[in-house]
């Protein structure tokens, strides 16, 4: 051992240098400093998240007001969405208050006959205006989708499936059928059919 240097680290504590315990005290004081900088991360995250989650809950409260709102609002619309068409109805009603006391004061019935007839006209003009329209069956063909047949004839006038009286009228709102019309349907007379065979 004498040609060899003495192990500093194997050296018991008081016979190291004064540079080696100034090292430990600058390696424990840069793990405090570690130590404090990443406390001080956590706890900026920590603040970081509970904002966010705040935040959150906040957003969350507020979509649960706005759904109730926009419940409130179209329970409100559809209980007055009929408003409109309901206000122009009214004056049909007077139209047929009025014809009924006209036919109560007497006459021929002639003026009665008159004014149902103008309150129908105005009761259609009013469908008209909210897209309810009357479709006329009577000489077209036969369409299962906005004709219901009652009846058929035999008929060798008209071309066959051609509807040749209409009971009850078809309505359409806008493109969509309300109600099929309820038709007689033309049909060959049955001594035509033996004749082509």
């Amino acid at each position: 051992m004498d040609g060899e240097k003495p192990d500093r680290d194997n050296q018991p504590t008081e016979l190291r240098s004064p540079e080696s315990s100034e090292q430990m005290e600058a390696l424990g004081s840069s793990e405090e400093d570690e130590k404090a900088a990443l406390r001080a991360q956590l706890e900026e995250k920590e603040a970081a998240a509970k904002a966010n989650y705040d935040l959150f809950l906040r957003e969350r409260a507020e979509l649960e007001n706005f759904k109730r709102r926009l419940q409130r609002e179209q329970a409100e619309f559809l209980r007055f969405a009929n408003e409109p068409l309901i206000r122009d109805l009214l004056p049909v009603i007077d139209n047929l208050e009025r014809a009924v006391g006209h036919a109560q004061s007497g006459g021929n019935g002639q003026p009665l006959i008159e004014g149902v007839a103008l309150v129908v006209r105005s009761f259609l003009d009013t469908l008209e205006k909210y897209g309810v329209r009357r479709v006329i069956a009577t000489g077209e063909l036969f369409d299962p989708s906005r004709h219901e047949a009652m009846a058929q004839v035999e008929s060798a006038e008209v071309t066959p499936n051609t509807v040749v009286a209409e009971y009850r009228p078809a309505y359409l709102l806008h493109d969509r059928l309300l109600r099929p019309a309820l038709v007689t349907v033309a049909k060959t007379p049955a001594g035509e059919k033996k004749s082509e065979e």
